[in-house]
């Protein structure tokens, strides 16, 4: 984060602030610079910028109470937040934190030096918590790859983010305790995840392909496609055991490797799908069981964040 202070035209005391924070689009994380100008000319007014959706332009509000309800008070100026580069779509509620963080710098609360080097991401409960985000992980692998000092986070979110090495992981409660890490008043030690318990404990089966008894050509028809990596098609009245048998497939396939669990939890964490406490997906497979497909082929759901179900063509 970068912090300028100058002076209008009117010889008026401003402040500019910079923080950084990030957008996930896919499964991939950019950058993005939150810039917070605040200025003592005009009305009180709170504008943001920078191709924001409903979301991310909702966290004026959320920020404004967060802050109150900590203790600060509110500037009552002309602020204006920026989310650069303005071209790229910024959706979620991912920006309350570094917004709340961008306007306490701009009042000179925060020393800049102590944000240097930080990625910051998290949305705000009017109370000051903070709430979890989407796609952690992916935030992780990108403040690895920019070589940043490390990511401050809600702390349901570190042990996944933890899972990339070489990177500094701060999972925060509230806002103040973000502040008082930044301000030097509280020690906060990076989260650890150790990966090879992490795969140890979530790599348990609730069923297992040894269970089945009788079923011997659809059990050879199951070896078979798992040993040749073969699609397979399973046809039969309700009742005949197809659901049965694709839940114990999967322990029969050959265990992920590191890097299949770390782009499968990828998916997941971005999807919203990864289970509060799993910071790995482990597990070789995932089956789901599309019943009634005709009668959702021609379903559509409506909005820019419609998904694929399984059941979906």
């Amino acid at each position: 984060m970068l912090c300028f202070f100058y002076h209008n035209w009117r010889g008026e005391l401003q402040m500019l602030s910079k923080v950084l924070s990030s957008s996930v689009i896919g499964i991939e994380a950019h950058t993005v610079e939150v810039e917070v100008d605040i200025s003592n000319r005009g009305l009180p007014h709170f504008s943001m910028v920078g191709l924001p959706d409903a979301a991310v332009k909702e966290s004026r509000d959320r920020v404004r109470a967060a802050l109150k309800n900590i203790g600060f008070n509110f500037p009552l100026k002309q602020i204006t937040v920026n989310l650069a580069p303005a071209d790229l779509k910024k959706e979620g509620s991912a920006f309350d934190l570094p917004i709340a963080i961008g306007i306490i710098a701009s009042e000179g609360l925060i020393d800049p030096e102590a944000l240097k080097g930080y990625i910051f991401t998290g949305e705000l409960s009017l109370d000051g918590k903070i709430k979890s985000v989407r796609g952690a992980l992916s935030i992780a692998l990108l403040v690895r790859g920019l070589g940043l000092k490390g990511l401050v986070l809600p702390e349901v979110n570190a042990p996944e983010a933890a899972v990339v090495d070489k990177t500094a992981v701060f999972g925060m409660d509230n806002l103040p305790d973000v502040i008082a890490f930044l301000r030097g008043e509280k020690t906060v030690e990076p989260f650890v995840t150790d990966i090879t318990e992490t795969i140890k404990e979530h790599s348990v089966y609730e069923d297992d392909f040894s269970e089945v008894k009788g079923q011997e050509h659809a059990k050879r028809a199951l070896e078979v496609s798992a040993a040749g990596g073969h699609n397979v098609l399973m046809i039969g009245p309700p009742g005949s055991g197809k659901t049965m048998l694709s839940k114990r497939l999967p322990t029969i396939l050959p265990g992920m490797t590191f890097d299949e669990a770390l782009e499968t939890t990828r998916i997941h964490s971005v999807a919203g799908l990864l289970k509060e406490g799993q910071p790995l997906l482990c597990l070789s497979l995932q089956i789901a069981a599309p019943y009634n497909i005709r009668c959702c082929l021609d379903r559509r759901r409506p909005g820019p964040q419609a998904r694929r179900s399984e059941h979906s063509p």
